[in-house]
């Protein structure tokens, strides 16, 4: 995630970004239409309620066994003729598949006596005319930006190409996504365009913002990418225990042609992507299409368990990817995070999102899910992170849409409630921590409340100092001339 670090808070990115009225017309165009759509989708199915109900409880069995079911996993597929890796964190992570790249491009490495290998940034070896020693096509992967790996590839020399549109459009960009689904839902086509006219060195002269002209150019400039990596990288939606096998669904089709044609294909999973049964995966896949694009089912679903000789690639990896996730296990009301199947519902019908975009949120996981994904995965030390449970209104239309009935109002609160027992925040501990001395005992909060009744007259409508952030946008409620408390022992008493 090192990509996002240095952002401000949340609150601060939120401040220049909901301003910006083209974004705002951007994001409520796309989102409006996608929930729309996935509103038609599920009124189709009587049955939508026992199906989430059935998915929760799948997510929640394996997360309970997951050890269990990693181990029948990695022993499936390496039955099945494939490599399985285990990365604790990002930098393991790394490490494994640039390692995996350079035995895959061993005879095209630099000759002995030539440049090595580049090992970091500004030491990338290179073929004469400044193409890279290596390449990798990629699958769009929310794994992969987690852990930063175009950067590390890009560290070590090896050039990375999106070959998914949104993902190739963000890449060209300089930018990064800002939706799940649709990471580049705040750029408009006349953006792209633009986008497409400076960086993509092959696009036509006669470019228009016309979406089929734009996917011809991209179809155009990734079809050389294809046929010449020798190595592709993917995520998985699904990862099935009692098979080893892995799921992708996509839209375009650019992920068949990453999982079939290169000699080499290395796959970064989550750990919690699991799921037991073939028998469980068919529910997941009649709730992910529905929720995420509002279809019956993807255009495209791709499959593979292992390698299978004279069909697809010849060497298979899987990373499997901790990287917080036995943290986040650990914490029985965040645990339900580890749900999510990334279907971005949650994104489009939450009035935060809406109005601040993705990129405030200062994660590859925006939205409500990220407000609560993101701080149990890196935690809640820095300013940032610990500013993303209170992105929210709590209104709970997050709740209502996911498909796999994460509580995210609940565990937004869970997440509040651990950064104000954490370190800073004096004048707030100080201040909950007399107002909890004051309500646990009934004589204490009568005598509160007639002080506060009898000054009344000398309260401020705002707080000063350090507590005015309280009241920058409301007036302290009025005090009444009368406690409730009093008023009924009074009319109680005649």
């Amino acid at each position: 995630m090192s990509t996002y670090l240095g952002l401000p808070t949340f609150p601060r990115a939120a401040e220049s970004s909901t301003v910006d009225s083209q974004l705002r017309a951007n994001l409520r165009n796309a989102t409006h239409t996608i929930r729309d759509k996935r509103a038609a989708a599920i009124g189709e199915l009587s049955d939508w309620p026992e199906l989430r109900a059935h998915a929760k409880a799948v997510k929640d069995h394996t997360l309970r066994h997951l050890d269990g079911y990693l181990e029948q996993f990695e022993s499936a597929v390496v039955a099945a003729g494939g490599q399985v890796h285990w990365a604790r964190d990002a930098a393991e992570a790394n490490a494994i598949v640039i390692a995996l790249v350079r035995e895959a491009y061993a005879a095209d490495a630099p000759p002995a006596g030539g440049p090595a290998w580049a090992t970091g940034v500004g030491g990338s070896a290179a073929r004469p005319g400044g193409a890279p020693w290596a390449e990798v096509v990629k699958v769009k992967s929310m794994a992969t930006q987690e852990i930063g790996l175009n950067e590390a590839l890009e560290a070590a020399g090896i050039a990375a190409h999106e070959t998914d549109l949104a993902e190739l459009i963000v890449q060209l960009g300089g930018d990064t996504p800002s939706h799940i689904l649709v990471p580049a839902i705040h750029r408009n086509r006349a953006e792209i365009r633009e986008i497409f006219r400076t960086r993509m060195p092959d696009a036509p002269a006669d470019l228009t913002d016309e979406p089929a002209v734009l996917a011809a150019a991209a179809r155009t400039h990734l079809r050389e990418r294809f046929l010449t990596a020798k190595v592709a990288v993917s995520g998985a939606n699904f990862a099935v225990a009692e098979t080893g096998t892995l799921v992708v669904v996509e839209s375009e089709g650019n992920g068949r042609m990453c999982l079939t044609l290169p000699e080499t294909l290395i796959s970064i999973v989550g750990i919690e992507k699991l799921v037991p049964t073939f028998a469980d995966l068919d529910v997941f896949l009649q709730l992910l299409p529905r929720s995420s694009t509002g279809e019956r089912m993807n255009p495209y679903t791709s499959m593979w368990t292992g390698v299978t000789p004279g069909d697809g690639p010849s060497a298979v990896h899987v990373v499997l990817v901790d990287n917080g996730r036995t943290g986040v296990l650990a914490d029985e009301v965040g645990r339900q995070a580890l749900r999510c199947i990334r279907c971005s519902a949650c994104l489009n019908v939450c009035p935060v999102y809406e109005r601040a975009g993705g990129h405030a949120y200062g994660s590859v996981y925006p939205g409500p899910i990220g407000a609560i994904l993101t701080p149990q995965l890196r935690g809640t030390s820095s300013a940032l992170d610990a500013s993303l449970p209170y992105a929210s209104t709590l209104c709970g239309a997050c709740y209502d849409v996911c498909p796999v009935a994460i509580d995210i109002p609940e565990v937004l609160v869970h997440l509040r409630g651990k950064v104000a027992r954490g370190a800073g925040h004096p004048v707030e501990k100080a201040a909950m921590g007399l107002a909890g001395w004051v309500l646990r005992s009934p004589r204490r909060l009568a005598w509160a409340q007639r002080w506060a009744v009898r000054t009344r007259r000398l309260q401020p409508k705002r707080l000063p100092g350090a507590l005015g952030g309280w009241t920058d946008t409301r007036d302290l409620p009025a005090v009444p001339d009368e406690s409730f408390r009093d008023w009924w022992l009074r009319e109680g008493a005649e």
